[in-house]
């Protein structure tokens, strides 16, 4: 199912840092996200629900420019 809040993410595993852009053009990174929230992330039939759940104010982020 499409999200209304998120319009992509990319996972670099190496680095566990997620990557999303949000449906505002808005991009953030958030470190130290383990695989298997980001494999949660990616079956999450509410990818925005789950994003707010499991990964935000949970890990250290920075918004890209």
């Amino acid at each position: 199912m499409p999200s209304t809040v998120i319009k992509t993410f990319a996972y670099d595993a190496q680095r566990w840092e997620l990557q999303v852009t949000f449906v505002t053009g808005r991009r953030y990174v958030y470190e130290g996200v383990p695989p298997e929230v980001h494999q949660s992330l990616r079956g999450a039939f509410a990818k925005g629900s789950y994003f707010n759940r499991e990964i935000r104010n949970r890990y250290r982020y920075r918004e890209l420019a």
